[in-house]
């Protein structure tokens, strides 16, 4: 529904940020590992979402990821997708290993099938870790852990 909000960054703490966009105050949850990367509180941010609709609750997951030549990349949101579509994993438990592990480390433990590296996010057990393993191994290519190093490109 939404695919990114750009706005001046208001506030944050924990796991959420505040987006102000077209008058609204945006409330968006982000992996814990972004907020060394955000900007400075009254400065502009871009921020790629995921929109989550369950029977008692709206929310929104935002991710600012920053390839190596500082271009903006949607890698987190493409890695927390994929996460969603493993069984017993939702959106916290994404979030969580998401904080835990960069898409690039996550994405090498699955390659090298290191379920304790999984397991070591917040909530995610032995079999979860291994679920995600089993279920994505087929999905991330060698190609993908060190996205456009050589190449020179921006994923936007």
């Amino acid at each position: 529904m939404y695919s990114y909000i750009k706005g001046t960054l208001e506030e944050y703490w924990e796991d959420t940020i505040v987006v102000e966009s077209g008058g609204i105050g945006w409330n968006i949850h982000v992996p814990l590992s972004v907020l060394d990367r955000l900007p400075h509180v009254g400065e502009q941010i871009k921020v790629y979402t995921s929109f989550q609709v369950k029977e008692d609750s709206m929310t929104l997951y935002g991710f600012f990821s920053l390839n190596l030549f500082g271009f903006r990349s949607r890698q987190d949101l493409k890695m927390f997708n994929q996460l969603l579509g493993v069984t017993g994993i939702g959106p916290k438990a994404a979030l969580g290993i998401l904080s835990s592990l960069s898409p690039d480390d996550l994405r090498m433990a699955i390659i090298a099938e290191d379920s304790k590296a999984i397991a070591k996010a917040p909530g995610i057990g032995p079999k979860t870790a291994k679920r995600v393993i089993l279920d994505l191994k087929d999905k991330i290519s060698m190609d993908e852990v060190l996205p456009l190093q050589f190449a020179g490109g921006q994923t936007e």
